[in-house]
């Protein structure tokens, strides 16, 4: 579900005091989504990591009742202490957490308790983590722990994305890039072993580097240090030629006649128009990108049909595909 599903659901079910745990890859906004809800209902909020305890730190520590003559469990001072009547115990990246101080957190999240300790009533708990699949150092989940929760996916979603990002005052030139490049809003392959990817978290990241006028030899390095550097290129050279690339919907729509003259210009359009198309795309939009192709120089009409043509997407059945052809089948490979 998208982030802003995810946190309706998120915002109900806690209400319910009923047990969620929030999944998706790294850097999506997980753990802001839950402390905005916190924040929003101006609540307790309290993110507890429990890949830093040990299995028995959840339940305090003994000390000896000289009056009563019997050892008192003292509750650990990171448990809310009901000095705010309402709250969300967040338990974040629980799944990197060791099996057995997983398995110390049974009874918190099923029964409200843990030893002696008893969570408030206003209370409730949420908890997050990556996929196995996001190779994060993460332990598979007990199946009685996983029975505790119910489970929601998260991914990212642009439209929210970019709501946020207009909100929160983030450079123009991320949004703009954002929306022309959609797909480069989260770019983390699993298969890949680069340390720097592009995630939601890592935008921000750049926000702050463009923010920080850095001079221009540092603005790459900087930059690729964020989002990696295949991508770093892409969008250091959109911020040259923004002005003079059209909307990719009023390509796709049929009302966009005007084409870039720069190579560079030229070369971010087609990498944009491929990577907008896939196997959904309507007959009419692939008759309108091939239509607007014919206006484009030999290379780079040849360069998007080939890309599209790999990915399986036909073309023949299209009206403008006969003229295509004629233009510039020799340039076929």
């Amino acid at each position: 579900m998208n982030p802003q599903h995810a946190k309706r659901s998120l915002r109900h079910l806690s209400e319910r005091k009923v047990p969620v745990f929030l999944w998706g890859p790294p850097g999506i906004g997980k753990s802001s989504i839950v402390a905005q809800i916190a924040k929003e209902k101006n609540i307790g909020f309290i993110d507890l990591r429990l890949s830093l305890l040990d299995p028995t730190d959840l339940r305090g520590i003994p000390f000896f009742d000289a009056v009563n003559e019997k050892a008192i469990w003292a509750p650990a001072s990171f448990l809310p202490d009901g000095s705010q009547s309402e709250g969300i115990l967040f338990l974040d990246e629980l799944n990197t957490a060791a099996p057995m101080v997983q398995a110390s957190a049974y009874q918190l999240i099923l029964d409200r308790k843990i030893g002696e300790y008893t969570l408030p009533d206003g209370w409730s708990i949420i908890a997050a983590g990556n996929r196995e699949s996001d190779r994060g150092v993460v332990f598979r989940m007990a199946a009685p722990l996983s029975n505790r929760f119910i489970h929601l996916e998260m991914e990212t979603s642009v439209v929210d994305w970019k709501a946020w990002a207009v909100a929160k005052g983030v450079d123009s030139s991320i949004i703009g890039f954002i929306s022309y490049r959609p797909d480069a809003l989260f770019a983390f392959d699993t298969q890949s072993n680069s340390r720097s990817f592009a995630t939601p978290r890592t935008w921000e990241y750049v926000n702050e580097v463009i923010a920080s006028e850095p001079e221009a030899d540092l603005l790459m390095p900087l930059v690729s240090g964020a989002i990696g550097e295949e991508l770093a290129a892409a969008f250091l050279g959109f911020r040259v030629v923004a002005a003079d690339l059209p909307d990719i919907d009023t390509v796709l729509d049929g009302s966009c006649t005007v084409v870039p003259h720069e190579p560079s210009a030229l070369h971010m359009l087609s990498t944009a128009l491929s990577l907008r198309v896939d196997q959904a795309t309507s007959s009419k939009k692939l008759n309108n990108l091939v239509g607007y192709t014919l206006k484009m120089p030999g290379e780079f009409a040849v360069m998007i049909v080939q890309d599209l043509r790999s990915r399986d997407i036909e073309l023949d059945h299209v009206d403008n595909w006969t003229l295509w052809m004629k233009n510039f089948n020799q340039l076929l490979r």
